[in-house]
């Protein structure tokens, strides 16, 4: 939830921004008139800026929208905030004299606005969680077929307007209005599988949901609940005397008490959300650990133990050229924890190949040949980890960094707050006189420089960069959700 304090706070947050971006300077974002806030927009900025801008200042979403349409926004109050342009990209936002926006009897309320400008988040949280499954006490949100649900609002009879807010429609205060029904209100949406934040606002108050115990922190002093939109059933056969049945994998750290099956219709079933990518999983019915007898997918986890294995997304091959006359291939990673005995290559007739899948991420591996530990020779990306060096695996890159001009250079290293600053990731590669490597980033906002030579350089095709402690600059990237 994004309470909206009072416009005081907006003063230490003019002294604590630090954004530096050309042509985007949060601390001439906002200055304050008689006691309203007057901000400096520009439409050059790209979403994530705004975004920015509209959590540094505590503004609503949709207030950013409207502006940045030149259109005047009212909040539930009645007060409008005005636009006016000053040159061909930029423009003032501010509030009409009156009541201050920071008023105490305003500061828990949110703005109530049409905001049909913003745009709907597609996708949930698939990346950062490996699993889950929802903790309702009443059935409040149901998942129809596929990726519709329909969350459930009971009772609340004298409300006169109910909307639904949360990740999945960038926490638009008026674009999923709940329609009223006997017992309470209800709302029916589209999700892509994955992880979501919600809350209710109730006659424009903020409102959680009782009935789910999942929650997490909102950074206002609250909290917010979660839920899953699932992708994934596990189905157990049989065993109909049995007590307890249980599943337990490599997506919840092989946790034998957690996630318990429920009986129905002579079968054993869990539905929950599996993040993309290749997991290992076992069945435990009253205390005995046996693999899906339904899978015929089993490999070995180098305990002498076999473990059952499903795969979530597109399937990439790992391929090996030549070495006709090994005995023994593996593939292993920080994928699988550098499992040394679980994932055996395929002979082929030009070498080795294993089919997996994987997430989207970067991903470092190497080829186990008969006890011996190689990279592989056709992938030109190489990672550092002291002395040891890995090849490298981004799997659906969202972006890839490219250098040019330093054609003549014997290594160029990209390197910057996505990898912590290490000096000896990532290797680029070099193709037709132009310097590449492909990286997946989470949206939001990146420093980094480029190392040619031992030389440290700004990316000279980049004009976005900020000021560092030494002085010297760093590139700015901005990744996009």
């Amino acid at each position: 939830m994004r309470t909206r304090c009072a416009w005081m706070f907006v003063l230490f947050l003019l002294v604590a921004a630090t954004i530096a971006h050309a042509q985007y300077d949060p601390k001439k974002v906002c200055r304050i008139e008689n006691g309203n806030p007057v901000f400096l927009l520009d439409q050059r900025w790209t979403k994530a800026q705004r975004r920015e801008i509209a959590k540094m200042f505590n503004l609503d979403s949709a207030v950013v929208s409207r502006a940045f349409a030149l259109k005047p926004v009212i909040n539930d109050s009645g007060r409008v905030w005005k636009t006016r342009k000053i040159d061909a990209n930029r423009f003032e936002l501010s509030v009409e004299p009156g009541k201050p926006a920071g008023s105490e009897d305003s500061k828990d309320k949110i703005f109530l606005l049409d905001d049909q400008l913003i745009t709907p988040a597609e996708t949930g949280d698939r990346a950062s969680v490996p699993y889950g499954v929802n903790k309702l006490t009443r059935n409040t949100i149901v998942q129809l077929s596929g990726e519709r649900l329909r969350f459930f609002l009971p009772g609340q009879k004298n409300a006169k307007r109910i909307y639904l807010s949360g990740s999945f429609n960038a926490w638009s205060t008026l674009q999923t209005p709940m329609q009223s029904c006997d017992s309470g209100w209800t709302v029916t949406l589209k999700l892509k599988p994955g992880k979501y934040t919600y809350k209710y606002i109730v006659d424009g108050k903020w409102t959680s949901d009782s009935f789910n115990k999942l929650r997490e922190n909102d950074a206002n002093h609250g909290y917010n609940n979660v839920f899953f939109c699932y992708n994934y059933k596990f189905v157990l056969n049989g065993y109909p005397d049995a007590h307890k049945v249980l599943v337990a994998g490599s997506f919840n750290q092989w946790n034998k008490e957690e996630l318990r099956m429920v009986r129905f219709r002579g079968s054993w079933v869990l539905n929950l959300f599996l993040r993309e990518g290749t997991h290992a999983y076992k069945f435990i019915v009253d205390g005995e650990w046996t693999t899906d007898p339904a899978n015929k997918v089993t490999r070995p986890d180098g305990r002498g133990n076999l473990n059952s294995f499903l795969g979530i997304g597109d399937t990439l091959f790992f391929m090996l050229k030549g070495y006709p006359n090994a005995r023994k291939v593996i593939v292993s990673g920080n994928f699988n924890e550098w499992n040394q005995e679980e994932l055996s290559m395929s002979k082929t007739r030009g070498g080795w190949q294993l089919p997996y899948v994987l997430a989207p991420g970067g991903y470092d591996y190497k080829f186990i040949v008969d006890g011996e530990w190689i990279i592989d020779p056709s992938n030109p990306y190489q990672v550092s980890e002291g002395n040891e060096i890995n090849s490298y695996l981004c799997v659906k890159p969202d972006y890839w960094f490219r250098l040019e001009q330093h054609s003549d250079a014997d290594k160029a290293i990209v390197t910057g707050s996505f990898n912590n600053w290490n000096t000896q990731n990532y290797r680029m590669d070099l193709r037709q006189g132009t310097w590449w490597f492909p990286v997946y980033l989470k949206p939001g906002k990146y420093t980094y420089k480029f190392i040619v030579d031992n030389k440290w350089i700004l990316d000279p095709s980049n004009t976005l960069w900020e000021d560092n402690e030494y002085g010297t600059g760093n590139s700015v990237l901005w990744i996009e959700p």
